[in-house]
Formats: structure tokens, C-alpha cells, sequence
């Protein structure tokens, strides 16, 4: 181990750092709100370098997204950073640049994927950097620009990886086992996150928030243990599904392609309208990735398809 002395010179700190989000399943169908896993395959970069002015400033914004706003109060990823300075009594600032890889509107995370990655990348950035459980409050921040609300099913799988349960205060990852694996198909389509949570006005019926509870408890248990069967019970949302369907072109047909090749289930994933099933196995979730692309072209919409393990990496400096 190499040890420091007086004659050995303090190591310089870095004045700029590059962070990736990946895309994640937000609700997991079961967990509205508070569940959600990473999926590798698609995600946001931030560029962000310490400025000596007390401030924060969006210097651009590139790729699939590029009409966001620049005022850093505004933007998902600036108000995250804001929050930051806020939180810890920053005498600097931050100049960010994004560079967006998941479209917003797609179910995938793309709001949140921003504000994690910007967060990660100054995170590197600080003289005295903090664990990722201490950024989730800011990751909080910056999640009530884009959709109204403090929810973080998207934030925490891309701060710690995996399969994550998100309360207002707590992040814990859920053991899933390593050859689970999720396809994600995203229709060419757009669902804006407040149109699909306005779509959830009016009254539910208790027994259903019975039932969701122990659909909950059950995939929870499952993944603990690594029992598909008791995954396979529970992966139903009887809540949050039947009232966003009829915004998904073609949900029923796709949905059921992903449980004709064996889905232990599926749902939508986030606010929609990308559509998500767990599968066994990679070549499982391959094969009916490619069937749910299918049937939603018969809708006449092209797809995209992402299959990837549900324990997945979390963000990371790049």
C-alpha cells in the first residue's frame, strides 16, 4: 500500500466529472410509487463541472430530448443540483451539461435518470463526497419538477441498482436472483407523467387495496427467497393498471404476449406507455420481448425492446 508523507503532494481534485443513469421500471405494477429495478441498455449522461460562482447553470442540453429547459429552477436535474448547494451550504457552483438518452414521456425513467446522473456526477465533485442514500433527498428535489410529486421508484434503483423499495426516507435494494431478467418495450409513443397520474382520480374499493397489499408482500418475499411462484401469484396490479391501460395502444395484446412466453408477470412500466414482464431467464425474456414489439406493431406502433437482468447496475462516474 502506497502511504502519503510530507513530501508526497495532495492529490489534485477533479473540476469536472461525467456520470450515467440507466433506465428504469418505476411502480413494478405492485409498488406504486415506492417500487422499482434499473434496466442497463439505455440512459442519460451529466456533464457537470465545479464553477467558483455560487450558482447553477445548464450550459446544454443533447440527444433524444432537447427542448428542456435551461433555467436550472425548471429542469429536473438543475433543481436536484440547487438542492444540493441548499442542503449542504455550497460555497460553489455547478455547470451542467445533459445528455439525454431516454425520451421523456416513455415510462423509463428519463426525468429521473437526469437528475440522478447530474447528482452522481457532482457528488465526485465535492470535497468530501456522500453515500448514495444521502443524494436521495435531492434526487427527491428534482423528481417534483417533472411530475408534481417527492416519489422515488425511479430515483433509488438508479442510485443503489437492482430492485429497490422507496419510501419519503429510505432506500432498500431487494435481493433478486441473478438470472431474473425484465424486457421493457417502448412504443413510439408519448404519455406525459401528469396526464397518466390525473388518469387515477376517484375512489378505489378497499378490498382491492387488500389485494395489492399482498401482491406487494408476495413479490417481496419472492425476491428474498428466490421463489418465481410466489413472484408469479403476486405480479398483479389490481389499483393503478386498469385505470392507465386504455392510454397504452394495444396494452391487452402486449401484456398478453409477454404472459403467453411465460412472464412470471406484466405490467406498465411507470406511467406508461412502455409495458414490462419478468422472465426466468434471458432467453425467456428475448423471445417474448420480440412478441411483445409484435403486437405493437399490429396497433401500428414501432417499438423498441430492452432486456436486461432486474438486478441491474446503479449510476455511476464515467
Amino acid at each position: 500500500m502506497r502511504m502519503l508523507n510530507e513530501s508526497t503532494p495532495p492529490r489534485a481534485r477533479a473540476d469536472v466529472a461525467t456520470a450515467e443513469a440507466y433506465a428504469s421500471v418505476g411502480n413494478v405494477g405492485i409498488g406504486f410509487d415506492i417500487l422499482g429495478h434499473c434496466v442497463a441498455g439505455a440512459g442519460d449522461r451529466a456533464e457537470v463541472r465545479r464553477i467558483p460562482e455560487p450558482e447553477v447553470r445548464i450550459a446544454g442540453i443533447d440527444g433524444v430530448v432537447t427542448d428542456l429547459p435551461l433555467a436550472a429552477r425548471d429542469n429536473t436535474a438543475g433543481e436536484a443540483l440547487l438542492s444540493m448547494r441548499r442542503g449542504l451550504g455550497l460555497p460553489f457552483g455547478f455547470e451542467l451539461t445533459l445528455h439525454k438518452g431516454i425520451a421523456l414521456g416513455s415510462g423509463m425513467g428519463g426525468s429521473a435518470a437526469s437528475c440522478v446522473a447530474a447528482l452522481v456526477a457532482a457528488n465526485a465533485l465535492l470535497d468530501e463526497p456522500l453515500s448514495r442514500d444521502a443524494l436521495y433527498p435531492f434526487a427527491l428535489d428534482g423528481e417534483v419538477v417533472a411530475s408534481g410529486s417527492r416519489h422515488g421508484d425511479n430515483l433509488g434503483p438508479m442510485l443503489l441498482g437492482g430492485l429497490v423499495l422507496a419510501t419519503d426516507t429510505r432506500l432498500v435494494r431487494i435481493p433478486v436472483p441473478a438470472e431474473w431478467h425484465c424486457a421493457l418495450v417502448h412504443p413510439h409513443v408519448v404519455l406525459e407523467t401528469r396526464k397518466a397520474r390525473a388518469a387515477l382520480a376517484g375512489h378505489y374499493a378497499l378490498g382491492d387495496f387488500v389485494r395489492q397489499s399482498a401482491n406487494l408482500a408476495l413479490v417481496l418475499a419472492g425476491c428474498y427467497r428466490g421463489e418465481a411462484a410466489l413472484v408469479r401469484e403476486g405480479l398483479a396490479d389490481v389499483l393503478v393498471e386498469p385505470r392507465r391501460a386504455p392510454l397504452i395502444p394495444g396494452f391487452a395484446r402486449v401484456k398478453q404476449a409477454a404472459l403467453d412466453h411465460g412472464a412470471f408477470g406484466a405490467s406498465i412500466s411507470g406511467a406508461g406507455p412502455s409495458v414490462f414482464g419478468w422472465f426466468a431467464d434471458r432467453a425467456s425474456a428475448e423471445a417474448a420481448g420480440a412478441a411483445m414489439r409484435a403486437a405493437f406493431a399490429d396497433e401500428g406502433h414501432a417499438a423498441d425492446v430492452l432486456v436486461a437482468p432486474i438486478d441491474g447496475p446503479a449510476a455511476r462516474v464515467v
